[in-house]
């Protein structure tokens, strides 16, 4: 009660705020009602965005200074506006986009998700009010210095993860060159950086002029409000069936006939193979083209201070990039559930001398930034999984010292007593683990699948899945309930996993900057506790085999699995090679073009053993399963000719050998030592792949009959598909509401 009351104070604070400032005319509203569900409390929760037509997108200058002003208001989770938004309690999390630059002409949109439609006027008045605050009492300079300095970090690593940077200076060309323009204007920073500098240092105030000029004096803006309708999906299938009744009325029996003729020959044409001279005009590789060799990634183990760390000697650019690693191990398994949050405290909730504003902006200003992210694997011929939560940071040498100091400050003395703020997280994790149920429902599926096969898999879908939401729905009431309990768990889990003993060091540089780094390094291990370690046997307590899980959409997705391992199947490389060949030839074919989803995928693991198919956006449930089933069927019948398998061979080696920037390789190494995954294994798995035959087509198809006898079915889809299956399998699928 008590807690109620002073959240109404803050609101009533909030709308006070608003109304002492200047009035604006409100933007025109575009109002659209979506197909909503509802999470466990029943609430149906709607989104607003205010939406801003910028300037051209080729204007380089303009074009810069708006990308640093994105990182001020929304890029850090103390940023003045996010901070509003999240602070004012009326939605769950940012909705919008920020900064749209890829378009002719650049645009500015956000809001919030997951709102009473009732708070709409408050949200769209407090987004002119905090940035009319901005503008009129200027933006703290340390905000600015961090993404100033974030900005310019990024354009100078220019780091295109697993693309190559050719195609990436590519694609950002074409983002001018389309509209006749310089294809060169947003590859050439060093002007444009250097001017937005100059006018900084010229004019303190520089980023609230643009406030004032790109926002609160930008009448091309308008207001978008998305409000939940839990009948817009069946008020839409009404209408397409009267429509299509309309239609088949008014036509004649030549009419009807002609659209069962042209429906036939799309069948036809969807079905024929490619003809063998339009196949031979598209150029291929030959595989005396591949190496036949790995390339390795360089790889030092040092023992310092009881804890184990792995160097990488490559050119970063004076880039030191840095992994500190927990092993989860370390820890009851109901903790579990806790790693993404307690990742996100460490580093947004404040130490005990910064709050997480200080914090975050000091984090800006002096590194190229740090995350959180967690590592699940299963390990090759281990029941036992590994299983991380790691620190990933990175900096230039000569701001190595603050990285130490900011990731040592952060791990000794994290002050997660914040009610307030930890419950801002759970609710952002939910809204964000609610809103990619629709688009990302393949993924749901297949990590839901895979955590029945071995403990990696079931701790990811701790983490990540199903498993993950429902945790995440039940904390929301703990955190307001037995806050006490919820920051014990907390403070358990930095207690139990923070020792030199328990802990990865992984660091990629080149040999001469380790050398000025390993001090610093050497600082930061010194001040971590060094208490023994005890690990934990975990019991995955797994979810139902068969499940169908109900989605607010029109489309599915399906999956099927087994582990292949136990199964009896014996690891060869080939694998990869026909389950490759099955993603791009007999489920494109038979899923996608045939069946009208979205996309469809067979994916296997060799470390776990575990294979899955998986199906995208799709309208059918049963007889996409059923094609799942006739995959064994079509490995025996298939007229495999040597093109086809040299390609499937080379696009599978092009998966092994993918572009790897030097810290993806620093990395991927540190996931192959920490997976048993040696040079020796990953050579034995490449000359089988190479010496791929048709032979091992077939003989995989007996390995997939045991797919088909006793793989586990899940699917996230609509109300309506798992409705019909329930008529015609009753008790096939445990069925439940996930939105």
């Amino acid at each position: 009660m008590v807690d109620d009351y002073l959240k109404e104070f803050e609101r009533q604070e909030i709308d006070s705020a608003i109304r002492v400032q200047k009035p604006f005319k409100r933007p025109k509203r575009i109002i659209r009602s979506f197909g909503a569900g509802s999470d466990d409390s029943g609430e149906l929760k709607g989104m607003l965005t205010i939406n801003w037509l910028l300037t051209e997108t080729a204007d380089a200058d303009t074009n810069l200074a708006l990308r640093i002003l994105n990182y001020i208001l929304l890029g850090m989770p103390a940023s003045p506006l996010r901070k509003a938004l999240i602070d004012s309690g009326f939605g769950e999390d940012l909705a919008g986009v920020g900064l749209e630059d890829e378009l002719r002409q650049m645009y500015f949109s956000t809001g919030l998700k997951g709102i009473n439609i009732d708070n709409g006027d408050r949200v769209e008045d407090l987004i002119f009010q905090t940035l009319n605050s901005l503008a009129r009492e200027g933006i703290d300079p340390l905000t600015v210095e961090a993404a100033l300095n974030t900005v310019e970090f990024r354009l100078r690593e220019n780091n295109s993860r697993n693309y190559p940077q050719g195609l990436l200076f590519m694609l950002r060309a074409l983002t001018t060159w389309l509209y006749d323009a310089d294809p060169m204007a947003l590859l050439t920073f060093e002007a444009p950086l250097a001017k937005v500098k100059s006018q900084l240092a010229a004019n303190s105030l520089f980023f609230e002029g643009m406030i004032e000029r790109f926002f609160l004096n930008n009448p091309h803006r308008t207001t978008l409000i998305l409000q939940p309708d839990p009948t817009l999906l069946e008020k839409e299938e009404a209408e397409e069936r009267e429509r299509l009744a309309a239609a088949r009325s008014a036509m004649s029996k030549e009419k009807l006939q002609t659209v069962i003729d042209q429906t036939n020959e799309l069948k036809r044409i969807q079905q024929a193979p490619d003809p063998p001279e339009a196949l031979a005009t598209i150029p291929i590789l030959k595989l005396s083209d591949l190496d036949k060799r790995n390339k390795t990634i360089p790889l030092t183990i040092i023992e310092q201070r009881n804890t184990k760390i792995l160097f990488h000697d490559l050119a970063t650019s004076s880039i030191v990039y840095l992994d500190v690693g927990f092993n989860l191990h370390a820890m009851e398994q109901h903790y579990l559930p806790f790693v993404p949050l307690f990742g996100r405290a460490l580093l947004e909730m404040g130490t005990e001398k910064e709050d997480f504003v200080t914090l975050t902006q000091r984090i800006g200003r002096k590194t190229g930034g740090i995350h959180p992210q967690s590592f699940t694997s299963a390990v090759g011929g281990e029941e036992r999984g590994a299983s991380w939560l790691f620190l990933r940071g990175k900096s230039m040498l000569v701001q190595s010292r603050d990285l130490m100091a900011i990731l040592r400050d952060v791990l000794l003395t994290v002050q997660f007593d914040n009610q307030e703020r930890f419950r801002q997280m759970v609710m952002q994790e939910k809204a964000r683990h609610e809103q990619r149920l629709v688009p990302e429902g393949h993924q749901v599926v297949n990590l839901r699948l895979r955590a029945h096969f071995n403990e990696a898999d079931w701790v990811a879908e701790q983490m990540k899945g199903v498993s993950y939401l429902f945790f995440l729905r039940d904390l929301i009431r703990q955190v307001d309930e037995d806050w006490p309990g919820v920051l014990a768990s907390l403070e358990h889990m930095r207690q139990t996993l923070l020792s030199r003993h328990n802990i990865i060091i992984n660091v990629t540089c080149d040999e001469q900057d380790w050398s000025a780094f390993n001090s610093h390094l050497d600082g930061f291990l010194k001040q971590l506790p060094a208490d023994d370690v005890q690990e934990f046997k975990w019991s995955p307590d797994k979810p139902a085999g068969f499940e169908g899980m109900i989605i607010p959409a029109q489309v599915n997705y399906v999956g099927k699995g087994a582990n292949l391992y136990q199964l009896g199947y014996r690891l060869h490389g080939s694998a990869h090679v026909i389950s490759r060949y099955l993603r791009t030839a007999w489920l494109w074919d038979r899923v996608r073009v045939q069946g009208g989803a979205y996309g469809a995928f067979c994916l296997f693991n060799h470390l776990s053993g575990t294979l899955t198919f998986v199906s995208y956006r799709d309208p059918n449930l049963i007889k996409t399963i059923e094609t799942f089933d006739e995959t064994a069927k079509f490995l025996r019948s298939t007229d495999l000719t040597d093109d086809e398998l040299t390609k499937s061979i080379i696009g599978t080696i092009g998966e092994i050998d993918r572009h790897l920037l030097p810290d993806a390789k620093g990395y991927t190494s540190l996931v192959r030592y920490l997976t048993k995954e040696t040079d020796e294994k990953r050579q034995l798995l490449r000359e089988n792949v190479l010496n791929t035959s048709i032979k091992d087509f077939r003989d995989f198809a007996d390995v997939l009959d045991g797919v088909k006898r006793s793989g586990l079915v899940k699917v996230v889809g609509s109300a309506s598909a798992l409705e019909t299956v329930a008529a015609e399998r009753e008790g096939w699928l445990e069925v439940f509401k996930l939105l």
